[in-house]
């Protein structure tokens, strides 16, 4: 059963129940009060004939049943709207003196209701209720002292009226039970469908997610509960939509990978296979196996440092590193001081200016993060040039620049730098002996110190390194 057939049927019989019960209430309240009122109206009539009786023959010293008789006579002659009939008999032999109008039954009977007496005790009867021939009554009946002699005066009142007024009041009740469901069932239908129209548009987006459709979101705009989970939801999408799409360009990019390595490994592996076929089957010259030993450990040298370098990228990306409190300003110096002997010979000078101060870091790792900064600096020395290496204290770390002098690279080029096997000149980086992976080594290094580095370059002018290390200052 859909959700909005539950919450009509829900709706519908808490308003049938509801209306049901209040009505009800209503219907007997009213029919109660209204019984009590003529019962009462009856017995106020009873005493006053009873007491009408009374007074009659004590004034007249009247003492016979005729004189009794002429009195009810009198009275009954004056009529009254209050009452259906009269009798008066003989308590002990039940012999009836008078009687005239309606009578429901013979010599009292069942269906009692109550006894009433005022509070002096002077007046004392008893109330009956009975139908007759499709009529309802009260029946007052009570025992009338004249004289010496004792009477039963019975009075009868019509109360059917009431009876009546209450089915007719049932009638219209029931018929507007039916109104009240058939109506109470369209407007809680209307109002399910209102209530459930975001739901199934969640329903409906959802299904689009998962047919395929990673943009679809919901649209729901109803100021509750509803817009809450509609905008968790598409939240929620969109977290999935950038999962999937890192987990695409993730795959991508080791698609990219493997077919980089694969590439790698192919240059080097067919010269040395090359070069050792010379050697193993032609008769060469001293000169010319110097040549091929040259060129087969040359190519050798490559793969080694490029198993190396995929070995320290694998590394770093599975193993966790403890950081220390160190100085980067000497990490720094020390490596200048070592490299800068090497890079005079090839022309180029190497300066640094570093704060003094400790922060939390892992030395060896900006050692490595240093010397991969430098020469790749280096190879964008066409002929020598400068390279500047600044370090600054910050309040969680440090931060370290790196500027060369060198040729630079497009705007373009700068998003790239850091994949793996990206050589913004393949040709020249090979001959520099570049593998495409000290850049990537580098950003891995500086992620695992909670920072982040950025590329400035010019064409023909230079580039900047930026970087950010933000292990705390210990």
């Amino acid at each position: 059963m859909k959700f909005r057939l539950k919450v009509m049927i829900a709706m519908m019989l808490l308003l049938s129940l509801a209306y049901v019960i209040g009505e009800s209430l209503i219907i007997t309240m009213s029919f109660r009060s209204t019984m009590q009122k003529e019962k009462n109206t009856a017995v106020q009539y009873y005493e006053m004939v009873n007491n009408t009786l009374r007074l009659a023959t004590n004034m007249t010293q009247q003492q016979g049943n005729e004189d009794v008789k002429s009195t009810l006579e009198q009275l009954d002659t004056q009529g009254s709207p209050l009452w259906s009939g009269m009798r008066l008999y003989d308590e002990s032999s039940s012999v009836v003196y008078y009687e005239s109008g309606v009578m429901p039954y013979e010599f009292g009977g069942s269906d009692l209701l109550e006894k009433n007496s005022d509070e002096s005790g002077g007046s004392f009867c008893v109330v009956r209720q009975r139908s007759v021939n499709d009529k309802v009554y009260f029946q007052i009946t009570g025992r009338v002292e004249i004289g010496v002699s004792d009477f039963v005066l019975e009075v009868s009142h019509d109360v059917t009226q009431v009876y009546n007024i209450r089915n007719d009041q049932l009638k219209i009740y029931y018929v507007t039970l039916l109104a009240v469901v058939f109506l109470g069932a369209v407007v809680s239908y209307v109002v399910a469908a209102l209530l459930t129209k975001p739901i199934q548009q969640l329903s409906k987006v959802s299904k689009e997610i998962a047919g395929g459709d990673l943009s679809s979101r919901a649209k729901i705009h109803s100021g509750d509960e509803i817009e809450q989970l509609s905008n968790d939801f598409n939240e929620m999408a969109n977290k999935l939509e950038e999962n999937i799409a890192h987990i695409n360009d993730e795959m991508q990019r080791k698609e990219e990978f493997m077919g980089s390595f694969a590439h790698e490994m192919k240059t080097p592996m067919t010269s040395i296979i090359g070069y050792a076929d010379l050697l193993r089957g032609q008769s060469l010259t001293p000169q010319e196996q110097q040549e091929a030993a040259n060129y087969i450990f040359m190519e050798s040298r490559r793969l080694e440092s490029l198993s190396l370098k995929l070995l320290d990228l694998i590394v770093l990306k599975k193993r966790d590193f403890e950081l220390r409190k160190a100085s980067p300003a000497a990490v720094i110096r020390n490596v200048v001081k070592i490299l800068k002997p090497v890079l005079a010979q090839k022309g180029v000078v190497i300066q640094c200016k570093c704060q003094d101060g400790s922060c939390m870091m892992e030395p060896d790792l900006v050692k490595s993060l240093i010397i991969n900064l430098i020469d790749n600096a280096r190879k964008a020395l066409d002929g020598g040039g400068n390279i500047y290496i600044l370090c600054s204290m910050t309040d969680d770390g440090c931060k370290i620049r790196v500027v060369d002098n060198g040729r630079g690279m497009r705007q373009e080029e700068l998003g790239k730098i850091t994949e793996a096997f990206y050589r913004v000149d393949k040709s020249r980086s090979r001959a520099q002996g570049g593998v495409g992976l000290g850049l990537a080594l580098c950003n891995e290094i500086v992620l695992l110190h909670n920072g982040k580095m950025e590329f400035q370059s010019v064409l023909g002018t230079g580039t900047s390194v930026n970087i950010e290390l933000r292990g705390g200052r210990g």
